[in-house]
């Protein structure tokens, strides 16, 4: 996600540095470059017109001029202008009504079925909240099976009336909620391959006849220029309240990430960051320009890890640490927790300054962490607790134990003792780790 157009931006400002002083046409000469950069990641040419003007008028201005250090001033600009774009003020979604009432649009393959599951699964955990899904979209097949699954898979309930009238369900649904003390109601919606009558004119009833608090649009991240259009057109029937981007986490560009908002004034609430069911994030706009300019994200990093690790776990990890009673039991806790974490390139990105550090140029084998885990099962609960033990006759039945060599069990150990150590130096002045 925005990878291209973080390099693109990167080697723009980095050109600055190479001037003694800021002048039209040197500002004029970089400015092109980040224009190149912004089209060629799908931002809308009208957004990346005025966007670039904003910030030559910024730059040519004398704070710039005077400063020791254009580039740094140069990039803040940047970084203020893009939260232009995304908006300044994150927009919450609803959570004090009782029942609060949400519905989903969009366009057929948007991910809007799996969208709904995400979003349950988000507000149960980040809110508390009790959700019911109502399945709406009759007409796709296996539409209502696939929430079913969903559902089971999250052990949350599914409200389904089979094909029958889209409103007739949702009131249902609002009686079935309140007699089970459910608090938040989802209702998944029919989908287009484009725009009509008959899909907007059933989804204006639904809301007509069951006041929503909130009206979400799915978006696919990798649609393009055209979801200005898309989003126009549902905004011009719907009271939509918010977006949803999806696939963002795929091989897209990004652009209708910085055009959205600024074009349509319509705020994006969350993004899709995987295909799991808890891969939904609540947008942030500082936290996704700090990603675009490769400042990375630390709190999202940590709540992350949060999200895997309870505080508890975290107290006591951080008390064997100090007392240097970490083993290699708590080792093989952490392999876990990473793993859970996602692709281990993706967290490393969202390090502050991994950029600068090369780091991001590091390929993680997911392989090598599994390899790793199957070293640490095959030894007994005794020698996880005591690694002291472990001499050449263990380390060759752990070796069989896991179809590796004797050697890949000595890098293992070593590794270990190096983490100990960093770990306990880490511990001892008071910095507390995320994971």
């Amino acid at each position: 996600m925005f990878e291209e157009l973080g390099d693109r931006l990167d080697k723009a400002v980095s050109k600055i540095k190479g001037y003694g002083t800021l002048t039209e046409d040197n500002i004029s000469d970089v400015l092109r470059e980040v224009r190149i950069a912004l089209l060629e990641a799908d931002v809308n040419y009208k957004v990346v017109k005025e966007f670039t003007n904003k910030v030559k008028e910024k730059a040519l201005g004398e704070e710039v001029k005077k400063s020791l250090k254009p580039d740094e001033v140069f990039l803040k600009i940047l970084k203020d202008e893009l939260l232009e774009l995304l908006g300044t003020e994150i927009v919450p979604i609803e959570t004090k009504k009782n029942p609060c009432l949400l519905m989903l649009a969009g366009l057929q393959g948007s991910g809007k079925t799996t969208t709904i599951g995400k979003l349950a699964n988000l507000l149960r955990k980040k809110y508390g909240k009790k959700p019911l899904i109502v399945a709406c979209d009759i007409y796709r097949p296996a539409a209502i099976d696939q929430l079913k699954t969903i559902g089971k898979s999250l052990n949350i309930p599914v409200f389904e009336e089979g094909v029958t009238n889209p409103v007739k369900i949702v009131k249902d649904a609002v009686e079935y909620a309140k007699n089970e003390g459910l608090d938040y109601i989802l209702v998944d919606t029919a989908g287009r391959l484009q725009i009509d009558e008959k899909l907007m004119d059933e989804l204006i009833n639904i809301n007509n006849e069951v006041k929503m608090d909130e009206v979400l649009l799915v978006l696919d991240a990798m649609i393009g220029q055209d979801a200005i259009n898309v989003i126009t057109g549902f905004n011009e029937k719907l009271p939509l309240t918010g977006v949803i981007l999806t696939k963002m986490d795929g091989d897209t560009r990004g652009g209708v990430a910085l055009s959205a908002r600024y074009l349509t004034n319509v705020p994006i609430k969350f993004i899709g960051t995987s295909e799991k069911l808890d891969g939904l994030e609540e947008f942030n706009s500082e936290r996704m320009v700090q990603r675009i300019l490769g400042m990375g994200d630390m709190m999202g990093l940590i709540e992350k890890a949060e999200s895997i690790m309870n505080e508890e776990e975290a107290e006591d990890t951080f008390k064997k640490m100090k007392k240097g009673k970490y083993d290699l039991e708590d080792f093989l806790k952490q392999f876990k927790q990473i793993k859970k974490l996602g692709p281990l390139e993706n967290v490393i990105k969202m390090i502050p300054g991994a950029k600068k550090m090369g780091l991001t140029d590091v390929h993680i084998d997911p392989k090598e962490i599994s390899r790793l885990e199957a070293i640490v099962l095959s030894m007994t609960p005794k020698e996880r607790r005591d690694p002291s033990i472990i001499k050449a006759s263990r380390k060759e039945r752990i070796a069989k134990g896991c179809g590796q060599n004797v050697q890949a069990v000595n890098k293992l150990l070593t590794q270990f003792e190096q983490s100990k150590k960093m770990m306990k130096m880490m511990s001892s002045g008071n910095m507390k780790l995320p994971f």
